[in-house]
């Protein structure tokens, strides 16, 4: 009896915690549903309101992260979970779960490139600094007697030229790796240089076609033809110069200690950067020239890499006798204990040394605004922007949105409206969405990454101080871009 008992009383508790859910959520979908049965608009339901709640409160826990110590893809992992599941229950209320998931089954592909990317630019970058690449550039750095403020200045300077070429993503782990080695234990520069290094890169990737993954949708929509891209040249420069000009004040003229022993680059390292700029080139030629994602470049030169650490391993015996019989011949063994292991580098510890933190952070962010995206909440700020405001005046807007929301999709919501704009407002919601991420360390993809290769040092706190400078360098990029291009606006 006192089972059966038990086993009504259960049942009520989940009659009534799902009466409360249909209490909750159904009457905003259902007043709503009016849109064919493919789509609901759910930016004036409880559980939009509910979902944006959910977002700023992970939001506001990723900020605080340097104070609590709380790893900031836990509170978007949880938040991406029940903004969906949310989606999930409704979308079933009324009979479409599998619009549901076709919409979870989009962002997850879109986070899956972005993965991939991320990760296969990572192992290079953790192949290249176990070869000792970056412990060689660091001591040419210091034996050419650079101080930090001129390393200040070339980390960002050639930040700023890479990006184009590669991607801001990858420009930006670079460029970090080069400053941490040559920074040591000096955590106020390594700080400041790395807000550098997001700001040069997400500038220099703003003038360029496949510079950013912004520009590239503007540029493959067909709306602003390739050559007109660079107009946005010395806009990105001022972007660029203006707050590292005021952070250089704040960067000392002392030279890093000087390396006391002799470095040498293992075997192979030379070989790892050519096919790193050969797996860059495959990306960049995969969706330029083949239309495919660059995402499949990327995973080729990770094959690349593979093929390489085969042939490393199995001419090992070779290059050692080689080697010692020249040691030999020299007098000098020192080189030798730079060839490397049997076993110069496996591919997948390099891959297990990825920031994991930071790429499951990526995965709650896309999948967070990907749900209030398919809420409507996009498209609703897109659609009273360049409906009811100055296209000027919304095009700077959609910088400052993509400072806290991910540009990817504020540009998506942009061009999926298509407001009747001239070049030149196109130009400038192109430059807006790619600097304005800057404002903001969780801004930037390069920001969120730096975020996790200099985990403590570089942190939202850190950045958040510079804004104000930042925002100087945003507001002088868009009137020099008013002033030089101001035929384009008509």
């Amino acid at each position: 009896m006192k089972a059966k008992h038990l086993n009504g009383g259960v049942h009520r508790i989940a009659g009534m915690a799902i009466s409360f859910m249909l209490a909750l959520f159904a009457p905003a979908a259902l007043a709503s549903s009016g849109s064919g049965g493919e789509w609901l608009d759910l930016t004036g339901a409880t559980v939009g309101y509910l979902a944006i709640t959910i977002f700023v409160l992970a939001y506001i826990l990723v900020m605080l992260e340097e104070k609590l110590h709380l790893r900031k893809s836990k509170p978007v992992l949880v938040a991406a979970g029940i903004i969906w599941g949310m989606l999930g229950f409704v979308y079933s209320q009324h009979g479409m779960p599998q619009v549901a998931e076709e919409a979870f089954k989009h962002n997850l592909l879109e986070y899956a490139e972005l993965l991939l990317f991320l990760l296969v630019a990572m192992t290079y970058i953790n192949a290249m600094e176990e070869r000792g690449l970056f412990d060689a550039l660091r001591a040419w750095m210091v034996s050419r007697g650079f101080s930090l403020r001129q390393v200040f200045w070339l980390c960002g300077i050639l930040a700023f030229f890479i990006s184009p070429v590669a991607d801001n993503l990858t420009t930006a782990l670079l460029m970090c790796a080069v400053v941490m080695k040559v920074g040591g234990d000096n955590r106020r520069f390594i700080g400041i240089a790395c807000i550098n290094i997001v700001v040069a890169a997400n500038a220099g990737g703003a003038f360029s076609p496949f510079g950013d993954i912004t520009t590239l949708m503007v540029w493959q929509k067909g709306i602003v033809p390739f050559g007109e891209f660079f107009d946005l040249f010395i806009p990105a420069v001022v972007n660029f110069m203006v707050p590292a000009l005021v952070m250089s004040f704040f960067i000392g003229n002392e030279r890093p200690a000087a390396v006391s022993e002799r470095v040498f680059m293992r075997r192979g390292a030379k070989r790892i950067v050519a096919l790193f700029l050969l797996t860059i080139a495959s990306a960049v030629l995969a969706h330029s020239m083949l239309g495919m994602p660059p995402v499949l470049g990327m995973m080729t030169g990770l094959g690349f890499l593979q093929f390489f650490g085969f042939f490393l391993r199995k001419t090992f015996n070779h290059s050692v006798a080689k080697a010692i019989a020249k040691a030999e011949a020299e007098k000098n063994r020192e080189r030798l204990t730079y060839l490397g292991n049997v076993v110069p580098f496996d591919v997948f510890s390099r891959v297990a040394r990825a920031e994991w933190d930071t790429l499951l952070f990526f995965y709650g962010v896309v999948l967070c605004v990907g749900g209030l995206g398919f809420m409507g909440y996009l498209s609703l700020v897109s659609e009273a922007m360049y409906t009811h405001w100055d296209a000027t005046y919304a095009n700077i807007t959609v910088g400052l949105l993509s400072a806290v929301v991910d540009n990817i999709p504020v540009m998506f919501a942009v061009l999926t409206m298509n407001p009747d704009m001239a070049l030149g407002q196109w130009l400038l919601v192109t430059l807006t969405a790619g600097v304005g991420g800057s404002l903001l360390s969780i801004g930037s993809a390069a920001g969120v990454a730096l975020m996790g290769q200099a985990r403590g040092i570089y942190t939202f706190g850190t950045h958040l101080k510079w804004t104000p400078v930042i925002a100087l360098g945003y507001v002088a990029s868009i009137l020099v871009h008013m002033w030089l291009n101001a035929a384009t606006f008509h």
